[in-house]
């Protein structure tokens, strides 16, 4: 058999993926693993694409390669509202396959072999292994360990000739935090000073808690030409399953972005784009009344584990659908535990040792289930380290 490549050695499946399928043969599981939020794709955004399926013939075809310009259009317009980010629908936006084809994308067009790129850690975990299969180097460099902040002076000395990037995910996957914007403009001078590009993953960017929508670096004129910003419609808009996400970059690099996203994708599946024109311009409310859901599911998930305090510790996220949770009543790795907790609990969770070293003796725990699952599930957890 002839040698499989490098790039593929390099890389592993996830264990937000992992965990779910050991769990399936284990049966009978409750989650508080995999990023999915419970909520059903909204009546209003099905009843769109069912109407296009059936009155547009061109509905189940191939878009433009970017995207349909009504959609980029559209993104554009979310983008100025609630960014300030100016940007060109026909020229500087594309819709992807989810926001994993966007940073792949922007990685592929951004890293050569052996460029570093600087992600703050706990990072999420398919960031490194896309920077690994574009034969680049991740860099971890550790948050905060008291608040899961940016350390902007360890930053700092993890640069070095070989930098070219940093990737920042804002609303943190995995600990939930919302950076602040002192932090992010203290970043952005940063980069400037060194010349580094950015990748802005803002997936999680509407799902805030305790104050408004954070600062995104494309807006900075400082970091003007050097940002890739990329956004999912998943989490906020419940479109997982649907598979859409979008990219913006100034046209130099939007340009060169596009070479790769053609020789991947072609272009996101007409049904999806369809799916997040419907979600972008139609009612709102339903995606503030799953915002309030999520605030309240927080609330339920941090009372459940101030009930086990004597087992774990965490810092209260301030965003996204996660808590780190530090366990203290096992030694274990923390893979070790969540598989044993699969087995033994029958609850999915994510060993935090998956996001990087200083995830190392946590399990992260989504609370983006409904709070019946959120209980069962804490319940079981309960009764598990208490036996």
């Amino acid at each position: 058999m002839p040698s499989i490549s490098r790039r593929v050695q390099a890389i592993k499946i996830s264990d937000t993926k992992l965990m779910p399928m050991i769990a399936a043969k284990v049966g009978g599981c409750v989650s508080l693993g995999q990023g999915v939020p419970s909520f059903a794709t909204p009546e209003h955004v099905v009843d769109a694409v069912c109407a296009a399926l059936r009155q547009d013939p061109g509905a189940g075809k191939y878009t433009l390669q970017p995207g349909l310009p009504a959609l980029r259009q559209a993104v554009a317009e979310l983008l100025a509202r609630e960014k300030g980010v100016n940007a060109d629908p026909e020229t500087e936006i594309v819709i992807t396959v989810g926001a994993m084809e966007a940073l792949l994308a922007a990685i592929l067009t951004l890293v050569e072999r052996g460029d570093e790129v600087l992600i703050p850690s706990p990072y999420y975990a398919s960031h490194v292994e896309q920077i690994l299969l574009a034969e680049g180097v991740p860099v971890p460099v550790a948050l905060r360990p008291d608040d899961w902040g940016l350390d902007i002076a360890a930053l700092e000395r993890a640069v070095t000739p070989r930098t070219k990037a940093v990737l920042l995910c804002n609303p943190s996957n995995p600990t939930g935090m919302v950076y602040p914007d002192a932090d992010l403009r203290a970043l952005a001078a940063l980069c400037e000073r060194h010349g580094l590009f950015v990748i802005s993953d803002e997936t999680y960017d509407s799902l805030t808690f305790d104050g408004p929508m954070p600062l995104s670096l494309a807006s900075l004129p400082e970091l003007a030409g050097r940002v890739v910003l990329v956004n999912s419609f998943s989490k906020r808009f419940a479109l997982t399953g649907w598979r859409v996400g979008y990219a913006y970059a100034a046209r130099p690099l939007m340009d060169e972005l596009l070479k790769v996203h053609d020789c991947t994708a072609i272009c996101a599946p007409a049904p999806s784009q369809v799916a997040a024109l419907a979600a972008l311009t139609g009612p709102q409310q339903v995606f503030e009344q799953m915002r309030t859901a999520l605030k309240a599911r927080r609330k339920l998930a941090c009372a459940r584990l101030d009930e086990l305090a004597e087992h774990f510790s965490y810092i209260r996220p301030t965003g996204a659908f996660y808590i780190m949770a530090r366990y203290t009543f096992s030694a274990e790795s923390s893979r070790e535990l969540a598989q044993r907790m699969i087995r033994e609990a029958r609850v999915i969770t994510i060993p935090g040792g998956a996001f990087g070293s200083e995830g190392q003796g946590h399990l992260r725990l989504s609370y983006g289930a409904n709070e019946v699952e959120i209980n069962e599930a804490f319940d079981r957890i309960g009764s598990w380290v208490l036996s």
